[in-house]
């Protein structure tokens, strides 16, 4: 497994330009809070576990933070506390009707898209995603 030096390099050769950078501190918080809203609508709550609601959100933020916390204890305790919080948000508005958690979740993953897009027009390179999907889950770990 690379370590964390390796995975934030080999990220960073995709994103020299300073705009592209900049789009990347918007863009991909966007992308994240609309993938915890749109995971926390179905769920369940389980009295086992203290009465937690229990979601694909939930489930993909501990494979996330499990993730992060073998690359680094620090940054991954750093982005647990960053997923908690987008778990709440996403949380919260999976509680809403479903056009305010579908509007603001795709609405909101929309527009983190076009907001990267937009920066990698800058760069004059394609997303490092493309080429690696370990990408998607350094990004994160990236604009920290």
């Amino acid at each position: 497994m690379k370590n964390l030096v390796d995975h934030l390099s080999q990220y960073a050769a995709y994103h020299r330009d300073t705009r592209n950078i900049l789009t990347h501190f918007v863009g991909i918080p966007l992308i994240v809070i609309a993938v915890a809203v749109l995971l926390s609508r179905p769920g369940w709550t389980s009295w086992s576990l203290g009465g937690i609601w229990v979601s694909p959100a939930l489930l993909v933020s501990l494979a996330a933070t499990f993730f992060y916390l073998r690359l680094d204890a620090f940054f991954g305790v750093l982005m647990g506390v960053l997923l908690a919080l987008c778990l709440w948000l996403g949380a919260h508005l999976a509680q809403q009707t479903t056009m305010v958690w579908l509007s603001a979740g795709v609405g909101l993953f929309v527009l983190g898209w076009v907001i990267q897009f937009v920066g990698h027009y800058y760069e004059g390179r394609k997303p490092a995603f493309v080429d690696d999907l370990t990408g998607l889950i350094i990004g994160p770990l990236f604009v920290v």
